[in-house]
């Protein structure tokens, strides 16, 4: 972060400053146990923790000032609300960055794959700042653009929408120089009511762009590609241009093919070819992929060059379609980050490419913030996991009871189907089954907590 005073934090978040208070702040933080010299220590109230009570041990490890909603011991700035005034904090922030410089926000949203194309584009843009992990909220996304600095080209944010004016709020935040949306699918359906509304807050990401911006659009999801009509693309020069395997598509990826769930293909744009191969683990990839080459191409990398950094990067944040060979020989695909009806059957679909050795097993746990269509949705992963012929199924948890139900149903399965409630119970059910060259996928949302099982599969310390 580049220095600021005190002074100037103040009249950015319209709060009061504690008297006598000439601190500089360079970097902006909400654990106390991550402050630094010159931090600003955010002090929020949550449902077990209060940080106002722990703003003595920010200012012990070297935080100079916090941002408060009642006074503390030590310097401070005191407002109503601190996530609306670290959301005020950020937008003049960033409006003082770009009057000293010359910098390209990137805006990402979609119901699947926004983690991988900000990991994707923080390989390929240079001087790139993006969220660690999975920063996309109304508190992460403002500590991310506090990151930059004046050498900061490119600032890349990940978007996330669980209710209706999500992403006016974020863009409000950040405007966009380019936007990116991916997919509209049934992740947080149950904060819109239906695909219908969903697409209409995801659309609402374009009118985010500042003058001359550009929206890219991926062409093979027909709710995304409709958002070319909206108002704002023609106005004050802002456009569309369009990525996917379309043949509508402005860059356009054709011939296909997964080797051991590697994607490789073509990619055509104005008139360069160039072909591309993934690190990436999941054909599903190939949408993100495409993404961030559309992103490089406007920030003028070539088709070649953009094709080749897009191709050699690797996944940065954790639990996201993470391929590893364990010691024992069984393969473990980790995707538990995060889950919706469509990322699952592109993981089940990515399993059954990757496991050529030996069984496959599919261990599902619960997908959330789903609403009325959350039963449906279960079923459906369920007579996935069957007609893709996965070897093995193991449903952990209540919410995830449904998928068992399903398959046992549609497959007539004995031992190939099982249901537990509890990680535990999983682990042990693995523990006695697995073989040298089976392949485990681990797919659930990140709330269900089956990163855990994934974490102990690997022997990775909590």
């Amino acid at each position: 972060m580049r220095p600021v005073t005190a002074q100037w934090v103040a009249n950015a978040v319209g709060g009061e400053l504690a008297a006598d208070v000439h601190a500089s702040v360079s970097s902006v933080i909400k654990d106390s146990r991550d402050a630094v010299d010159g931090a600003l220590y955010a002090a929020f109230v949550g449902e077990r923790v209060d940080g106002h009570d722990y703003a003595p041990q920010a200012f012990a490890a070297g935080a100079s000032l916090a941002l408060v909603s009642q006074p503390v011991p030590g310097p401070h700035v005191l407002v109503e609300d601190v996530t609306a005034a670290l959301g005020r904090l950020a937008a003049a922030y960033l409006a003082l960055l770009r009057t000293e410089g010359d910098i390209t926000v990137i805006g990402i949203t979609g119901s699947n794959g926004k983690t991988t194309t900000k990991d994707l584009l923080a390989q390929v843009l240079p001087d790139a700042i993006a969220p660690e992990g999975s920063f996309n909220n109304e508190i992460g996304l403002p500590l991310t653009v506090l990151r930059a600095d004046a050498t900061t080209r490119h600032l890349v944010l990940e978007m996330g929408a669980s209710a209706p004016g999500d992403l006016a709020y974020l863009t409000a935040i950040a405007p966009l120089d380019i936007a990116v949306v991916l997919t509209v699918g049934s992740a947080h359906l149950g904060g819109y009511g239906s695909p219908e509304g969903l697409a209409e807050e995801k659309a609402t990401l374009l009118d985010g762009l500042v003058p001359g911006g550009v929206a890219l659009l991926n062409a093979d999801d027909a709710r995304v590609a409709a958002m070319a009509q909206r108002p704002v693309l023609g106005e004050d020069g802002r456009r569309t241009s369009t990525f996917g395997t379309a043949a509508s598509a402005a860059l356009r990826a054709s011939a296909v093919t997964v080797d051991r769930g590697r994607a490789r293909f073509h990619v055509e744009a104005a008139g360069e070819a160039a072909d591309a191969a993934l690190t990436l683990v999941g054909e599903h990839h190939v949408t993100n992929a495409l993404a961030a080459t559309a992103v490089a191409l406007e920030r003028g990398l070539d088709l070649s060059r953009a094709s080749a950094l897009v191709g050699a990067a690797r996944p940065l944040s954790p639990h996201r379609m993470a391929l590893t060979e364990r010691a024992d020989g069984v393969w473990i695909l980790d995707d538990s980050y995060n889950a919706s009806p469509e990322s699952m059957a592109a993981a089940l679909r990515a399993l059954k490419d990757v496991a050529t050795t030996g069984r496959s097993f599919a261990v599902v746990g619960e997908m959330r913030e789903m609403g009325e269509s959350s039963r449906a949705g279960h079923e459906e992963v369920g007579l996935t996991v069957v007609r893709l012929r996965i070897d093995h199924l193991l449903a952990v948890g209540e919410g995830a009871r449904p998928v068992y139900v399903s398959a046992v149903r549609e497959g007539s399965w004995g031992d190939e189907a099982a249901y537990v409630a509890t990680i535990d119970e999983a682990r042990a059910y693995l523990d006695a089954r697995l073989e040298p060259g089976d392949t485990v996928l681990i797919k659930a949302s990140h709330g269900s907590g089956l990163w855990k099982l994934a974490d102990e599969l690997l022997g990775v310390d909590a």
